[in-house]
């Protein structure tokens, strides 16, 4: 069983309603065929329940059915593989896993179609493969996925632990103070748009982001972005924070300008199953950024 305490100073909210924000990943359309125990105040209740800070929610979930992922003859730009893993380099517009809307052309059925193609017992059940975490669609840069379950695990508790870390590239609008810098605050699902996280919350996760300026210009900075824990668009919401979003990006940004997301995940250093020392993986600077520096150091 779940639980939470109501945070902050709610007052006369839909359980509903605190769990989507509450709970990182699930909505309020997908808590109604997935609740199967809720109690509020050690009393059963329904998601219409009201409830204000203070309260007490425990709720049992259904295990989230997956999409089942058929293999497509993808290109993938592998950086390193090995018998446990994969390390890929996603390319900006390419959807992680398949969704609504993105049924076709996903990393995870790349990833499916080249394990058919080199693995002949894929499908045993210590076989299961994974990709440990993820990236938005806009966003490119290093990923890295499991072969087997034992390796998925394994990899997994080293983001669940913080053990693994990740450094960005950016461009951003504006300038951030100083050279080097911490950013910290809640993040929390967006009440006027479920697609928007958000800093102004009460109800949020606790987040982190350290940042280093690499360059600057008159309107615009090329940033080295470290978040410390993993929250939903942490990245993009703490340079929204600073007043310095990240270039082109759709959702945060005022304007695009004509570009598209300048954000590409581009280290990752890891422990590899196996071994018990971190290896550093780097993905190239996209073509996009390479262009983008350019054409803003001849403009200054």
């Amino acid at each position: 069983m779940n639980s939470i305490k109501v945070p902050g100073n709610i007052k006369g909210e839909r359980v509903d309603a605190v769990l989507s924000i509450a709970v990182e990943g699930l909505s309020r359309s997908s808590l109604k065929s997935r609740i199967e125990q809720l109690f509020v105040n050690g009393q059963r209740a329904k998601l219409s329940r009201k409830v204000s800070s203070g309260d007490s929610i425990e709720y049992n979930l259904k295990k989230e059915i997956s999409v089942n992922i058929e293999a497509e003859d993808i290109a993938l730009d592998i950086i390193y593989e090995d018998e446990n893993v994969f390390v890929i380099n996603k390319p900006a517009g390419m959807v992680v896993h398949p969704a609504a809307g993105n049924y076709s052309g996903t990393m995870a059925q790349g990833i499916m179609h080249r394990l058919q193609e080199t693995e002949s017992d894929f499908l045993a059940s210590d076989k299961r493969p994974g990709i440990v975490h993820r990236l938005d669609k806009d966003t490119s840069g290093i990923i890295i996925a499991a072969k087997n379950t034992a390796a998925l695990e394994f990899l997994s508790g080293q983001f669940r632990e913080r053990r693994a870390s990740k450094t960005y590239l950016a461009i951003i609008n504006g300038r951030l103070p100083g050279k080097r810098g911490s950013i910290e605050s809640l993040i929390g699902r967006d009440r006027q748009n479920r697609k928007k996280m958000t800093w102004k919350t009460e109800n949020g996760k606790s987040a982190r982001t350290n940042y280093k300026v690499l360059r600057r210009w008159s309107e615009k900075s090329f940033v080295a972005l470290s978040p410390k824990t993993g929250r939903t668009h942490q990245l993009r919401v703490h340079m929204l924070k600073m007043q310095t979003a990240i270039t082109g990006d759709p959702i945060y940004a005022r304007k695009t300008e004509g570009y598209s997301l300048m954000l590409h995940a581009y280290k990752l250093r890891i422990t590899l199953p196996g071994e018990d020392k971190i290896t550093e993986f780097r993905a190239p600077l996209p073509a996009r950024f390479k262009s983008a520096i350019i054409s803003l150091s001849g403009r200054d």
